[in-house]
């Protein structure tokens, strides 16, 4: 019968998502080593742990989302950066605990599947995998019409490390006197959106596909950048006898909810903001929406993607390794007694 219900009709097409697969699977496949056991297609991963040479083993976990990233990557109908945004802020994420990553699993949702998006998204999370050392062992693909938008997509991601329990961060002895260092972002990594977007395209009256001379490139571009993941440069740094005592991620919530997670109750972190100059965009933003200092560095950050504590006497060969691996670090400020909270100055 013609008006016959089916569920494609309903607002499902299991056959867009069985095309999707089909896209991605070769890119997923070159993210397993002999780690990953079985093969697509199983109710759930697995993932080998028997073979990790690692001296009392502790399993670090996350999740998190690329927020209304996607806002702007549906607008400018650019998705496949995607995909490696969610992977590095994951790991970076469990790189706050000292753990390297192990494997990840991704969650891709949309009002209406389009098999090249989400292959696109998922492609870009396999290579981001392939750099971190990350195997991509499942995830799931959601077409629900009757959640999301039209046109809009929901990205969130899952991942499992590992760390030796003599490795873990933020180590004790975190106090007075130790230095932050903080390490450059690629712009806004994946936090803020929602307060950019309302700044730049609603009040500013920009639009994605306009050329900024003083981005020297189109405001989407730069908007898209991608999610740095800072494991890379770091992995050789960590470990039991690390001169790193302690990791934060600068993501929502920016310098003043992130920072007090890694350090005790009875400190105060410094941070002298002369130290390093934030990229243009986060300036256009600030002026355009007309927004306080305390509230962009509570929602963005300003630059730093991420901040390392250590003893004053190891921060020079820190600094030195960390520019000598690609990744432009800076001395932002210092630890002194307070109460739990971050001054900006």
């Amino acid at each position: 019968m013609s008006d016959e219900l089916t569920y494609r009709r309903a607002g499902v097409d299991i056959d867009e998502q069985n095309r999707a697969i089909r896209l991605f699977a070769p890119a997923v496949k070159e993210t397993h080593d002999q780690r990953v056991l079985g093969g697509p297609g199983t109710f759930g991963a697995l993932f080998d742990i028997s073979t990790l040479d690692v001296e009392e083993p502790v399993l670090v976990s996350s999740m998190d989302g690329v927020g209304t990233k996607t806002c702007v990557a549906a607008q400018a109908n650019q998705f496949s950066g995607l995909g490696a945004d969610i992977v590095n802020h994951c790991v970076n994420d469990i790189l706050a605990q000292g753990a390297r990553p192990l494997f990840f699993l991704d969650y891709f949702a949309a009002s209406r599947l389009n098999a090249q998006q989400v292959a696109d998204v998922v492609t870009s999370a396999s290579q981001a995998c392939k750099e971190n050392d990350c195997a991509l062992i499942g995830g799931e693909i959601a077409e629900m019409p009757d959640v999301y938008n039209e046109g809009q997509i929901d990205i969130v991601g899952a991942i499992v490390g590992v760390v030796s329990k003599s490795a873990m961060l933020p180590k004790t002895g975190v106090g007075p006197g130790d230095l932050i260092v903080g390490l450059a972002s690629d712009g806004l990594h994946t936090n803020g959106y929602t307060l950019a977007r309302r700044a730049l395209l609603d009040v500013g009256g920009l639009h994605l596909e306009d050329t900024v001379p003083e981005l020297g490139r189109t405001l989407a571009e730069e908007l898209l950048r991608p999610h740095r993941s800072y494991f890379p440069a770091l992995r050789g740094l960590l470990g039991a006898e690390s001169r790193i005592k302690a990791i934060a991620h600068i993501t929502g919530g920016g310098f003043y909810e992130n920072l007090p997670r890694v350090f005790p109750p009875t400190v105060r972190a410094i941070i002298e903001k002369r130290q390093w100059t934030p990229p243009p965009i986060f300036q256009m933003i600030q002026t355009l929406g007309a927004i306080s200092d305390t509230e962009m560095y509570r929602t963005f950050n300003m630059g730093i993607g991420m901040v390392l504590i250590a003893a004053s006497d190891a921060v020079p060969a820190l600094v030195q390794q960390i520019n000598e691996a690609g990744i432009t670090a800076y001395v932002i400020g210092e630890l002194t007694s307070g109460g739990h909270d971050v001054v900006i100055a």
